[in-house]
């Protein structure tokens, strides 16, 4: 007598998945514990999945675990209740298979040749890969060209032996974090997510609903990331426009900042953009370039997208020589000057300093023989970046402090500057905010 053996059941990873996401129980990993991870934990955990979190810097590490934060617009309370609530931080990379969603908020940055560097996320991938397991998550949050998820992880997933769609899933959904903006945090901001399969994004998009109130679903990772592209050319492309405009209104005599808002008055057909010193923080300096490059294998040329940013690169040397023409008429060279940067991080009221104009036109400044100091209430020492170094601390606005200077250049208008204690007593103030708008002798405008 035969016995027939019934083959075992074959394990639903994506429906055990889906489970765990809808009644959260998943353990979320969110890698990389910077601007970007450190809300989105937050946010995990606000809702009441356990959440885990990765990364290399074992001080940051540290200051979590003692329910520290180093991000100023996220109060060390919150980082505190979190921690109460269950969470972890980690460098301990062989906890990865202990996480049912990994989701990877690492920096693409460019690299100095101005072409993508995803040494960051190539290298956390590496260090994942031997920790997955079936029945986990993917989702790559950092910006980056289209193609990334599909050319550059899928591959390393499927040699770890994991079958994608199938026993562990992969979706890109580009970050859209704006630190220092009240009006919206991770909840409200609408969550686009792209799957390596229609299996991989329904992993995703069960995940994301119960973080955020919507979730955009699109057709491949390929469309996400082009999104996140889109989203931030768009910004560089329109900042470009109105800082040619800035150059040309100087020339004719008009300020440019009254051109603007008369003509935001126009209900329809018009969005104002401002122009500045240059274009900071994370995303806008870096991400056309991601698409510029990628455009090139394809035999395309991003003419319109690197016309702005060498528009946007060049305000950096312009302000300079406007801040060296407002001395010349004074009867002061540029060297040997003293001048006050007011603001080093990239934009107003955050502590945030990525790719900020404000760091390379002080190092121009330095290096052409000025005496420069800084003031900046959101960064009071300047900190060890990777391609800068300038031993410096942030100097009280006072009366006293203020008139020592030759010039003041204001770059980041912070709100907590006292602008009529610097009107009042700054000798020469070079604004290229619009803040002061040329209401008194001693203001140039940059």
């Amino acid at each position: 007598m035969s016995i027939l053996l019934q083959p075992p059941p074959v394990q639903d990873w994506l429906s055990d998945l889906l489970g765990a996401f809808q009644a959260r129980t998943a353990r979320i990993g969110i890698v990389g514990l910077g601007y970007v991870g450190l809300p989105l934990a937050l946010r995990s955990a606000a809702v009441g999945f356990p959440v885990l979190g990765f990364d290399i810097d074992e001080e940051k590490v540290a200051r979590l675990n003692d329910g520290r934060s180093d991000i100023e617009h996220i109060p060390s309370e919150r980082v505190a209740a979190m921690r109460a609530d269950g969470f972890e931080a980690t460098a301990d990379f062989a906890r990865v298979g202990e996480a049912d969603a990994l989701i990877l908020c690492v920096p693409t940055p460019l690299t100095r040749h101005r072409e993508p560097d995803l040494s960051f996320v190539l290298r956390t991938m590496e260090a994942l890969l031997p920790h997955l397991r079936p029945g986990q998550l993917i989702s790559l949050e950092s910006t980056t060209y289209p193609g990334t998820t599909a050319e550059e992880l899928a591959p390393r997933i499927a040699g770890a032996g994991l079958v994608l769609g199938v026993e562990i899933f992969l979706v890109y959904s580009p970050e859209r974090e704006d630190p220092g903006n009240g009006h919206f945090e991770t909840a409200s901001i609408p969550k686009v997510v792209g799957g390596h399969s229609l299996a991989c994004r329904q992993a995703g998009v069960a995940l994301y609903e119960q973080l955020v109130e919507t979730v955009v679903p699109v057709s491949s990772t390929q469309a996400a990331e082009m999104t996140k592209l889109l989203e931030n050319i768009h910004r560089a492309v329109n900042i470009g426009l109105v800082n040619e405009m800035k150059l040309v209104a100087d020339r004719m005599g008009i300020d440019i900042f009254e051109v603007i808002d008369a003509a935001a008055t126009k209900p329809f057909g018009f969005t104002p953009y401002y122009p500045g010193p240059g274009l900071g923080g994370h995303c806008i300096p870096i991400d056309p370039f991601y698409l510029t490059w990628k455009a090139r294998e394809y035999g395309i040329n991003t003419r319109f997208i690197e016309l702005a940013g060498e528009i946007n690169q060049f305000m950096r040397e312009w302000v300079v020589v406007k801040l060296s023409e407002a001395l010349n008429e004074r009867g002061k060279s540029l060297k040997g000057s003293r001048v006050l940067v007011l603001g080093v991080a990239y934009k107003k009221n955050v502590d945030d300093m990525r790719e900020s104009p404000s760091v390379e036109i002080l190092e121009r400044l330095v290096a052409k023989g000025v005496l420069a100091d800084y003031s900046d209430p959101h960064v009071p020492r300047f900190p060890k970046l990777r391609q800068h170094r300038l031993e410096m601390t942030s100097v009280p606005l006072t009366a006293g402090s203020l008139a020592r200077y030759d010039a003041v250049l204001l770059l980041t208008d912070h709100d907590r500057f006292d602008y009529e204690l610097i009107r009042r007593h700054a000798a020469l103030i070079v604004d290229t905010r619009g803040r002061f708008r040329r209401l008194d002798a001693c203001v140039v405008s940059a």
